[in-house]
């Protein structure tokens, strides 16, 4: 990476990326094969894993507590990897990655379980995020245009002098601890604790424009694997997440036998803080038929793992029509953060790294331009996601709230022509076409509007509620068994 200087020929860039995560190596795989120059800087120091096991058992880091919690590959990310990283794509399956073909998730109650035309693509992958993040890695330290520098904490932004008036500063390069470092490009991939609006106020530019939406939740997750030889209730790849009166739980696969558990409490509802004592959060999990099953067939590899202070977020670098900075981009949980229950980050995250690539291809001798057709694809790709989220997290807490603390109950919601996700996820339990309407959505595979909009699953949906009203009934704790098992 060069100091200084001007653009070599042609319109190859150097690139600075700030975060050495998913997002950060997804993004320079893409741009050193798209012909750039890239340096990935991490302010952690990663020590390269010689293999799976030893990568998961180094997986905590207190800057990234989200890498312990459970992940998963959905549809759209699988398909990205397919067409944009078929490399990374083969090693996860090397790796121990296990793919989920679609009659894998389907319930006990759905009758018509026949494959159809399409379902192929509805396929996620289940993993736990260190193996995603140990085959990224791999991937990374093999690409001849990609250099990854560990230890180095990036402070703020190096900008051109003499910025005509009116206009958005343009970024020229970092600042770090270890130096400044000059690039044609810097893209912002530090996750959730973005420093990016500290960077703008210093060099004197607008802040970016960031919307929030209440997740309410703290997560408390253990990994597990299956003993060998033993009949496992349900086929291993199997995702099932149980949305409770009082509490959340689910159950993701992983790879090489792994199982990730998880107790999803609001984050008000201090009677789970007991939750992190791997005795608790056992025996709340043991008050639900269907992971009593599941701990009867696993042993623990972890810690149990807590991670608080969630919150749906979008941040755009384009305000008002404007950029609030050229030669700067973010991508990945810098851009959007959303309820990790549903398993969204890595496909934002991946979809993000290939939207910039498409759009520094496009626009590499503009930067203004770039920034534009970026946060057009932003528009495109994430923000319907992050309003979904908000939806949909609202009316699960409204709920809560109302079962545990008494507040008021949240209004039915009754639009004409549409269908909600709640509703879609009680017909997915009875009807064929509402369940894969249901994993679109889950999937990714489309913007969620044209799912709860499309006339087919609307009339499907709306049929099978007045047939069934509710979904399946899941037997779960009383009271008085979830207290007695806070309690332990």
């Amino acid at each position: 990476m060069r100091r200084g200087g001007g653009r070599r020929e042609g319109h190859a860039l150097d690139v600075v990326i700030v975060g050495g995560s998913a997002a950060g190596l997804f993004a320079g795989l893409l741009l050193a094969r798209a012909g750039h120059e890239v340096l990935v800087l991490e302010r952690d120091y990663l020590q390269p894993a010689p293999d799976v096991e030893s990568a998961a058992a180094a997986a905590f880091r207190p800057t990234a507590p989200q890498i312990v919690q459970p992940h998963i590959v959905m549809a759209r990310c699988r398909q990205l990897l397919i067409e944009h990283l078929p490399d990374v794509y083969a090693g996860l399956l090397a790796a121990g990655v296990t793919e989920a073909p679609l009659r894998t998730q389907m319930p006990g109650s759905l009758s018509d379980t026949a494959d159809r035309p399409g379902d192929e693509r509805l396929t996620p992958m289940m993993t736990r995020r260190s193996t995603v993040d140990w085959v990224l890695q791999r991937a990374a330290a093999a690409e001849p245009r990609v250099t990854v520098r560990c230890g180095v904490k990036v402070t703020g932004l190096l900008t051109a002098v003499g910025r005509p008036s009116g206009r958005p500063p343009h970024v020229t390069g970092v600042r770090t601890d270890r130096g400044d470092l000059a690039a044609d490009l810097v893209v912002d991939a530090t996750g959730r604790r973005s420093p990016i609006d500290d960077w703008l106020t210093q060099i004197g530019a607008r802040i970016t424009a960031t919307s929030r939406a209440e997740c309410g939740i703290a997560y408390f997750s253990r990994h597990y694997r299956v003993r060998p030889g033993v009949g496992l209730p349900a086929p291993l790849v199997t995702r099932i997440v149980v949305a409770l009166d009082e509490f959340l739980a689910g159950k993701w696969g992983g790879d090489n036998g792994a199982v990730q558990l998880v107790v999803a409490p609001l984050a008000a509802d201090h009677r789970f803080r007991t939750a992190r004592d791997p005795q608790v959060f056992a025996a709340v999990l043991r008050t639900i038929p269907t992971y009593r099953a599941w701990l009867a067939v696993m042993d623990p590899i972890t810690d149990v793992f807590p991670m608080a202070g969630l919150h749906n977020t979008l941040r755009r670098l384009v305000v008002d029509g404007t950029p609030v900075a050229t030669g700067l981009h973010a991508i990945g949980d810098s851009v959007c953060t959303t309820n990790p229950t549903l398993g969204r980050g890595l496909a934002l995250a991946l979809s993000g790294a290939v939207d910039l690539t498409d759009a520094v291809g496009e626009h590499a001798a503009d930067p203004a331009a770039q920034a534009l057709a970026l946060d057009r694809l932003v528009g495109a790709h994430v923000v319907p996601f992050y309003h979904d989220q908000a939806v949909i997290d609202a009316g699960r807490l409204a709920m809560m709230r109302h079962t545990i603390f008494g507040a008021p109950p949240p209004p039915p919601s009754r639009t004409p022509g549409r269908v909600t996700y709640s509703q879609l996820r009680v017909a997915a339990s009875y009807d064929p076409i509402a369940f894969r309407a249901f994993w679109k959505i889950n999937g990714m595979i489309c913007p969620p509007v044209e799912v709860y909009t499309d006339p087919d699953v609307v009339a499907r949906t709306q049929e099978t509620l007045r047939r069934h009203g509710t979904a399946p009934p899941v037997a779960q704790p009383t009271r008085e068994q979830l207290l007695t098992a806070l309690a332990r």
